[in-house]
This record gives structure tokens, C-alpha cells and sequence, in this order.
């Protein structure tokens, strides 16, 4: 009786811990108290080890908008930023002061001219693009990613940053320490020796001991000489070239950005460097003078612990809510927070013409069906669902009326929204808008639309494992 009073004492405990931590988080708090209530004591040491811990939140954030402002008079001194929304070239936005007003308050990056981009589809063009920028660089040379693999375009990669550095370029070089974790020792030893500078982000087990496991940096960022940047949803590794036959053809969405906003990419680069490696770089030269390439209009929206706000989930939100014509997404994980879930759901029933394309083959079981979880009561509301058929469907993109469109590494899922260092590029001209539009009307034509009498004829078990973990997708 004694061990049984004890025990359901240690479990209470364990339930109003988890309520006090979570309370602003209702969904995360559901996910934690079933995985709890499943395995009482091993579940509360992993939310102990895994769980947000707001402690290192807050250093995390400081340490990072410190360097931020240190930098901010060279980068608003040299770039052409848009002050007033008059100044904006969409029309568009002549009548959509809040989201303007929003988009330049939200973030640490305004929206800058003087920018051209170029929109990549595959693995191929953009390996093709990212690789011969890095062997023109003369000064240096950024690059981040989530995921690089020791294979044949890895090597690739590691070959040009090897010679570069012996001409005498700075390369600095980055990973996540959980994304990349199968990167072979001898492949960084190699790259040491020739004098690149490498670090991980939060080594898994240094992450797990300051319990900031779940802070994994999602960006995916290449800097050359601070004039030329990439950003998008790729990671580095022969799947993104469709070379392994599990999940077939990889689509996905890069894009090469030259011009201000380039500035901004490397002002992410070097929070994150030194988050990484505790290095701070202050240095005017990484963001070097340059001639007006073009006037194209692009924002560079970065979120994560560091900042105040989750700046791309309300950049989502906030266009989602005013859209009139039609809401295009692209996400390989679609687990909305309940915020884009209604605001979806509301402009569908209004009229809005949203369409949403999520993988047919997926590389996450568990998410895939957490995503399905949410399919249902959108169609009912109208929203149109397509499951892309040619391969795997990787990239993040967003259309909203011909009023902008995004691109970045962030998935339409808590994860990236709450959790994740993410980027993503907001684009405002009409070719730039007509490109994506273009790809993914293409993307639409091998696609299988779902319908909802097939989709409520689903088998019985399948549902109840979509239940399940709908249940635990704040986790995931």
C-alpha cells in the first residue's frame, strides 16, 4: 500500500510539472502527458532531457541578438531597405498596410531592393548553381546545412572547399550536430587539415547534457564572398539528385539570391557561428559594397530560439488570413499549429482557393500519417489536397494571391514554426511569384488530387494510427 501511495505520489508530481512547464503549450502538453501516462517514469526523464527548456532558451536568445546589434548600423547603413509602403513594386500591397506594417517589425531583416533571384527546382541545378559560385569566391566562402552526407556530390562539395581554402579563401563551415551526425570523422579531419574551419551545432550528446536536443538548427545557407547567397529546402547528399531508389526523383525548391538580402543571410550565418563555435565575427568586410544587380524586392525571414518571436509562423499566418484568390503550399510535413490549421480551414470555407501538395511516399511514417490526421476536416472545408506521385516531394514554398510567395527551409509544422532554427525568403515580384506559381501547377500535374470519399473510406486501423499521432505531433 505504501509503494502504491509513493508511486501515485512520484506520478502526480510528474503531471503538474509537465502543466506548470507547458501551459502556454495545450497541444505539447496532450503529447507529454499521453507519452507519460504510457511509460510513467521513462517518459518524464525524456521530457526532462528533450523537452523546451526556457532557461537556455533565453541565453540562447541573447547571446544571439547581441551580435545582431552590433552589426545592424553596417547592414542598414549599406542596404537599400524599404521604409515605407509606398516604396513597395507589388501593387498588391498598396492596400495591405497591416501585413506590411507587420513584416517590417517582425523580423531582425527588413525588405530590401537591389536583389535578382533565381528560382532552383532540383538537386541538380541547384548543386550545379551552389558549386560554381564557391569556386569563383575570392574573399570567402559561408556554408551551412542540416544534412551533408560523405557521398559522391558531399565529396564534391569537400573538394572545392579544400582547394579554395589552399588559394587562401576563408571558408567556414557548419552543420547540425544531429542532422549530420553520420559525417565521418576522416571526411571534417580532411577538411581541417587544408584550413576550413568546421563546427557542429549541438553535438547530440553535448545537446542532450545542456538538455537542448530539441533546438536543431534546420537551416540550409551558402554565403559567397557576401554578395551571393542560396537558401531553400536542400540539404547536401546524393538523394537530392534522386539516387536513392527508395524515394525515387527529389523535388524540391532552392533559391540563389545576389544583392542586400545577401547581407542578411550572412548575418544569420554569423549568429549561428557563433552560437556554434563561440567565435563573435564583426567584421564590415563580409558584408562588402556592391552595385545594384537588380530592384527585385526579398525579405530574409529567420526564426528560432534565438529570437523574440516565431517570426515565420506569423509571416504564414498573417498572409494566410488576408488572402483573397488563393493559397498555395508545399510541404513535405504538414502538421499546422492550431492557428494555420483554422485560419486554412476558414479561408477555404470563404472561397479562398487553397490547394496544399504533401508527399505520396514519405520518408517519416510517423509524420506522414500525423499529416494525414489533418487532411479530413480540411476537405470537408474545401480544401484541395495532392499527394505528389514522380518521387519525393521536399520543398517548402507558400503562394498567396499574386501578393508574395516564400521559400525557405521551414515545413508547415510546429516543429519549424516553434522548435527549429529555420530561414525563409519572402519574394514580392510578379516574376518571381509567376516562376513558383509556374512549378506548382507543374508539380499539380503529377500529383493525385484526394478525394473525399476515398479518404473517409480509409481502412479503420489506419485511422485510429493517424489519431495516434496526431496525438503526439507537437513531438515530432
Amino acid at each position: 500500500m505504501v509503494w502504491l501511495l509513493l508511486a501515485l505520489i512520484i506520478f502526480i508530481f510528474q503531471i503538474a510539472t509537465i502543466l506548470l512547464l507547458e501551459f502556454r503549450n495545450p497541444s505539447k502538453t496532450v503529447a507529454w502527458m499521453f507519452i507519460l501516462f504510457c511509460c510513467p517514469i521513462i517518459g518524464f526523464v525524456v521530457y526532462y532531457f528533450v523537452a523546451q527548456d526556457y532557461k537556455a532558451r533565453r541565453q540562447v536568445r541573447t547571446r544571439g541578438s547581441r551580435l545582431f546589434r552590433q552589426m545592424r548600423s553596417i547592414l542598414w547603413k549599406q542596404a537599400k531597405t524599404v521604409k515605407k509602403i509606398e516604396e513597395m513594386h507589388n501593387p498588391e500591397f498598396q492596400h495591405q498596410e497591416r501585413l506590411f506594417n507587420l513584416l517590417s517589425r517582425l523580423s531582425e531583416s527588413p525588405i530590401t531592393g537591389c536583389n535578382s533571384s533565381r528560382v532552383l527546382t532540383d538537386g541538380e541545378e541547384a548543386f550545379g548553381a551552389m558549386l560554381k559560385a564557391m569556386e569563383a569566391a575570392k574573399e570567402h566562402i559561408h556554408i551551412q546545412f542540416y544534412i551533408f552526407r560523405h557521398d559522391v556530390i558531399g565529396t564534391q562539395f569537400q573538394e572545392i572547399m579544400i582547394r579554395k581554402a589552399k588559394e587562401g579563401v576563408k571558408i567556414r563551415f557548419m552543420c547540425d550536430g544531429l542532422g549530420s551526425y553520420k559525417l565521418k570523422r576522416e571526411f571534417v579531419d580532411k577538411l581541417k587539415e587544408a584550413g576550413v574551419e568546421f563546427y557542429f551545432f549541438l553535438p547530440p550528446l553535448l545537446a542532450f547534457l545542456d538538455r537542448r536536443i530539441n533546438y536543431r538548427n534546420h537551416r540550409k545557407i551558402l554565403v559567397v564572398d557576401g554578395v551571393t547567397g542560396f537558401v531553400g529546402g536542400m540539404n547536401v547528399g546524393d538523394d537530392y539528385l534522386g539516387q536513392y531508389p527508395k524515394m525515387g526523383y527529389w523535388r524540391d525548391t532552392h533559391l540563389k539570391i545576389e544583392g542586400d538580402a545577401v547581407y542578411f543571410l550572412q548575418n544569420v550565418f554569423l549568429n549561428d557561428w557563433q552560437l556554434a563555435s563561440g567565435e563573435k565575427i564583426v567584421d564590415s568586410a563580409l558584408f562588402p559594397e556592391h552595385e545594384c544587380v537588380d530592384d527585385e524586392q526579398i525579405q530574409i525571414v529567420s526564426s528560432g530560439p534565438d529570437q523574440d518571436w516565431n517570426a515565420i509562423q506569423e509571416l504564414c499566418f498573417s498572409a494566410i488570413s488576408i488572402a483573397k484568390k488563393r493559397i498555395w503550399i508545399t510541404s513535405p510535413y504538414f502538421i499546422p499549429d492550431p492557428g494555420i490549421y483554422e485560419g486554412l480551414k476558414t479561408a477555404a470555407v470563404s472561397g479562398v482557393d487553397v490547394r496544399i501538395i504533401i508527399p505520396w511516399r514519405a520518408d517519416s511514417r510517423l509524420v506522414h500519417l500525423a499529416s494525414l490526421s489533418y487532411v479530413e476536416e480540411l476537405l470537408l472545408a474545401g480544401v484541395r489536397f495532392f499527394q505528389y506521385q514522380k518521387g519525393f516531394i521536399h520543398a517548402k514554398v507558400m503562394i498567396v494571391d499574386d501578393l508574395l510567395a516564400s521559400v525557405g527551409t521551414a515545413n508547415m509544422d510546429m516543429r519549424s514554426f516553434f522548435c527549429n532554427f529555420e530561414l525563409t525568403a519572402a519574394l514580392f515580384e510578379q516574376a518571381s511569384i509567376d516562376r513558383l506559381t509556374a512549378d506548382f501547377e507543374e508539380d499539380m500535374r503529377v500529383s493525385r488530387e484526394i478525394t473525399k470519399r476515398e479518404f473517409q473510406e480509409r481502412a479503420f486501423l489506419h485511422k485510429k494510427a493517424e489519431m495516434l499521432c496526431r496525438m503526439l505531433s507537437p513531438l515530432l
